[in-house]
């Protein structure tokens, strides 16, 4: 049996109504943390002009792997094998950029990584789409967020969802430029980046 994950069932078709338009005239998409697989394999079928790259760390290469290997579209890539701290990301030139649900289980240190990984992969003009839950103002948005959140830094003190004026200034320092912020269902967001240069 496949791994399956009941919000990517949930939240993918609000996402691709979003990428659409935002990866319209793209051709090559990096997916950073592809997770079970399901978001890649609905949006490469979906979006035919793309070439999707999943990718996961090694730890979780396996359960990509599964879904890649009996589900993929002619234009999804073989899954490969990503940590944002690592100094050769797989793919040096891309122009999209795709993450669901990663940053707020990263350490901040983490998340520095990928948006420096990400400079130096994403192409000028290129676009980077990150979805998942973020606080405005130092509040969440709803109290189920709220709940979310310290579950996640009982976990792990280094993780927990992302202020999304931090996460706006980081960006700018690797030239990518909030183009819109996106409300979407389930008290999620998601951040349309657009690169600067």
């Amino acid at each position: 049996m496949l791994p399956f994950s009941e919000a990517c069932e949930r939240n993918k078709g609000p996402i691709l109504e979003v990428l659409r338009r935002a990866f319209a005239g793209r051709s090559v998409v990096l997916e950073i943390g592809s997770g079970t697989g399901q978001h890649a394999v609905h949006f490469a079928t979906n979006l035919p002009h793309l070439s999707w790259l999943p990718t996961e760390r090694l730890a979780n290469l396996a359960t990509l792997e599964s879904r890649i290997n009996l589900e993929a579209t002619p234009n999804i890539r073989a899954a490969t094998v990503l940590d944002v701290t690592q100094k050769v990301w797989p793919a040096r030139h891309v122009d999209a950029v795709f993450s669901a649900n990663t940053l707020h289980i990263m350490s901040w240190v983490e998340v520095t990584a990928m948006f420096a990984g990400i400079d130096a992969v994403l192409l000028p003009g290129g676009v980077l789409c990150v979805y998942g839950p973020f606080r405005y103002h130092g509040r969440h948005t709803a109290t189920s967020n709220e709940h979310f959140d310290a579950e996640l830094r009982e976990r792990d003190p280094e993780s927990g969802i992302r202020e999304i004026d931090e996460v706006t200034r980081l960006a700018a320092a690797h030239r990518l430029r909030l183009a819109t912020d996106h409300d979407l269902p389930a008290n999620n967001r998601l951040l349309e980046f657009v690169r600067s240069d």
